[in-house]
């Protein structure tokens, strides 16, 4: 192998450890968030928006960071080559690294509830890093339990959706909960998805992640119905008024939704092939959230 391939080998493992496509994940609720209290109050506080922003991506970059080192003590990514403690072969270097993002996130956080003095949103931050925690995290490590794509739900949909909008508004709305669950359910995509190439491993230590649960071909059956909920639901909120119709802007997606679903469906039984099938999942998270968002924001 020459040097110049040793060297984009080296890139494209560098790109996978460190995912920076992912980092849509903390943008979107924010983004759709906002955009929600945006179109039902006209208000929009662009620096409460980027602080939020810039903690948002911080504090995920921990929560990678983190998992990172606890798989390693599990051993569900020993061969894992693109994770960041096998890499660099230095856990509590990664480990104190995370550590930094999340103080500096909250500490991010903590200055949009000092500058409300209202502390609601800070709270359900931290409601959203413990979701977090107990999602990969000795002793809970409940993702090993097939619980990980309700625990991500709920921090990436809800729980974000409503310390984003409460952070413009300081208060609730029934639209942006309505909206929570149609990115939440983006987000939880994702991260079923990951799971495909790395089914034996997780089979392996007694990981029983939804892909492990059912197998694959059937997990792949699966795929179409996740992905078409996102349009269902879209479109029952606008006939329930709850939407305006621009929000349909999100059928944009759909092309991307229908090679995902073929995609895994056509290599299922075949993980090494599937190794970045989640970055299909990033994108249709990115597309239908970037859309969602616009279609509460362009009527006004």
């Amino acid at each position: 192998m020459t040097t110049r391939t040793i060297e984009r080998v080296n890139r494209k493992l560098w790109f996978a450890a460190i995912k920076p496509p992912m980092y849509s994940v903390a943008i979107m609720p924010i983004w759709v968030g906002s955009a929600v209290a945006f179109a039902e109050t006209t208000q929009f506080n662009l620096p409460i928006f980027l602080t939020f922003l810039m903690s948002a991506i911080l504090i995920l970059a921990w929560e990678n960071l983190s998992n990172d080192v606890f798989d390693s003590e599990t051993g569900v990514d020993v061969n894992k080559k693109n994770s960041l403690v096998n890499m660099t072969g230095n856990k509590s270097l990664i480990f104190w690294i995370g550590n930094l993002c999340l103080a500096l996130g909250l500490f991010g956080i903590g200055s949009i509830a000092a500058q409300q003095q209202d502390f609601t949103v800070i709270g359900l931050i931290l409601l959203c890093c413990a979701i977090g925690y107990v999602y990969q995290g000795p002793p809970f490590r409940l993702s090993y339990k097939g619980l990980g794509e309700i625990l991500c739900f709920f921090a990436f949909g809800p729980l974000a959706f409503a310390a984003s909008y409460y952070s413009q508004t300081k208060a609730w709305s029934s639209t942006n909960f309505a909206a929570s669950i149609i990115v939440g359910i983006a987000t939880s995509l994702i991260l079923f998805c990951s799971h495909f190439n790395q089914v034996k491993d997780d089979g392996a230590i007694g990981k029983k992640s939804p892909v492990v649960r059912l197998g694959t071909k059937r997990s792949a059956d699966l795929l179409p119905w996740i992905c078409g909920s996102l349009y269902a639901l879209t479109t029952l909120f606008v006939m329930l008024h709850l939407f305006p119709i621009w929000t349909l802007l999100i059928c944009a997606s759909v092309p991307t939704a229908r090679r995902l679903c073929r995609f895994i469906r056509s290599q299922h039984d075949q993980p090494h092939k599937l190794i970045f099938c989640r970055l299909i999942a990033v994108e249709l998270h990115f597309w239908a959230g970037l859309m969602l968002g616009l279609g509460f924001v362009l009527p006004r």
